[in-house]
């Protein structure tokens, strides 16, 4: 029987029922109809109608967002032997590992007959019938200013770095050299983050722009219970489950001390040579509620403070968060362990003691609220003096729910993480001056 009719007859068939036919057909003819992508995508995985000319895959984690990207750039090349496709990802390993080489990638979505070749030293991908895709880096926003394309596949566009406006500038060089063709296309995969770029597109919302959005509950066929379960009974419906889970783009709350784009303009990929690093600690008043907050971070010698780590712990006795402490003050070598005393004063000091004697540890204790005592640090991220380095989900939650003469707005009971951070900024840059000493690793 042609393959054609195979297909036709698999089409109207339950999912359970075609799995079954699957295991009457020769192999040839099995691989052929099980990379169908029609046959087995979601209707939300298959390109929308209409004229649209940018179709935004915004959804939680497991998704299939990137198979989704992956089988639409794949149809264009099978389709047009003129088209001359960008992959963009966050840097070019990630382009390579996942959009590329990944399971749910473009060679693994491909059946072996006809299977593109890649060439990883010329970063291209070539079809026998003549298409292209060239890989690039949003991180290196430079190579995209010139090279001409019909198509494009960005993937977690949320996560492309924005230092200096990097991620906007790759799109915006992107949008530039897309000008093959008749029907010049895009396709963005990714996981929701109020950063620049995405609010940007939002806003920028017309008839060309197509969006699709999405949970993870939505693949489940696709992916294991347990994880579906365990994932689920871990975050829940707090603001990083809404965001990484339900695929919700989280607003900022209106006078908060911390907004996400703030925090994405202050964002860079690591730090620059330390010369002073402390660890703020806000213990839990018991350990079967909040976490205990523990942050890193480190004083630049042009006086600009970095947020190194998060190694909070969440339910946990006190002789267990203070080992975490003192692992942390190991790990990262700190000059200084700064802990508030208000919950259990000598206690706190004893239980951190006995975890590691030598601790170098400082006491405070707080005067005043948890907001009041934020806001100067707050005026240090404004002025661009703090930055992170690396992504902090459940810190950043916290800080954009402290809201300036009001009650805490952000997840949990207590903004644990985000005192912590503010023991160690103030520590850093708010203290008595004192001078720097230059650390030796």
């Amino acid at each position: 029987m042609p393959i054609s009719e195979q297909l036709r007859i698999l089409n109207t068939l339950t999912l359970e029922e075609r799995r079954e036919k699957l295991r009457t057909l020769s192999e040839t003819e099995r691989e052929e109809v099980q990379t169908h992508w029609k046959l087995w995508a979601r209707s939300e995985q298959l390109p929308p109608p209409g004229d649209w000319r940018t179709w935004l895959i915004m959804a939680g984690r497991g998704f299939g967002k990137t198979r989704a990207g992956a089988e639409w750039a794949r149809a264009v090349a099978d389709a047009d032997p003129q088209a001359r496709i960008a992959f963009v990802g966050a840097s070019l390993p990630e382009v390579r590992a996942v959009m590329v080489e990944g399971e749910s990638g473009l060679l693994g979505v491909c059946p072996l007959r006809h299977r593109p070749e890649f060439e990883p030293s010329l970063r291209r991908i070539s079809w026998p019938n003549g298409a292209q895709a060239l890989l690039y880096s949003a991180g290196d926003p430079e190579t995209l200013r010139g090279p001409q394309h019909s198509h494009a596949w960005c993937d977690e566009i949320a996560k492309w770095d924005n230092a200096s406006q990097r991620a906007t500038r790759a799109w915006d060089n992107l949008l530039f050299g897309l000008r093959l063709g008749e029907l010049p296309r895009l396709v963005a995969t990714t996981t929701p983050r109020a950063v620049p770029l995405v609010r940007r597109l939002m806003e920028e919302a017309d008839d060309a722009l197509a969006i699709t959005r999405g949970c993870t509950e939505d693949n489940r066929a696709n992916l294991p219970d347990r994880f579906v379960r365990d994932i689920r009974r871990q975050f829940g419906k707090s603001l990083l489950g809404r965001q990484e889970l339900d695929g919700e783009l989280l607003d900022d709350i209106e006078g908060a001390l911390w907004t996400r784009a703030l925090i994405e303009q202050r964002r860079e990929t690591e730090a620059p040579e330390l010369v002073r690093v402390v660890v703020g600690v806000d213990p839990p008043a018991s350990s079967g509620g909040d976490a205990c907050g523990i942050i890193v971070a480190g004083r630049a010698e042009d006086g600009t403070a970095h947020v190194l780590a998060d190694a909070s712990v969440q339910m946990a006795s006190p002789e267990r968060w203070a080992r975490a402490v003192a692992r942390t003050a190991r790990a990262w070598r700190v000059d200084k362990v700064v802990a508030e005393a208000n919950q259990g004063g000598a206690m706190v000091a004893s239980v951190l003691r006995a975890a590691d004697i030598s601790l170098p540890l400082k006491l405070v204790h707080a005067s005043r609220g948890k907001v009041a005592r934020a806001e100067p640090v707050a005026a240090l991220y404004e002025a661009g003096r703090v930055r992170h380095a690396g992504t902090f989900p459940e810190l950043e939650d916290e800080l954009c729910g402290l809201i300036a003469g009001g009650a805490y707005q952000g997840p949990g009971r207590s903004p644990d993480r985000a005192d912590a951070l503010v023991w160690a900024l103030t520590e850093l840059m708010l203290g008595k001056a004192t001078e720097p000493r230059v650390r030796v690793t």
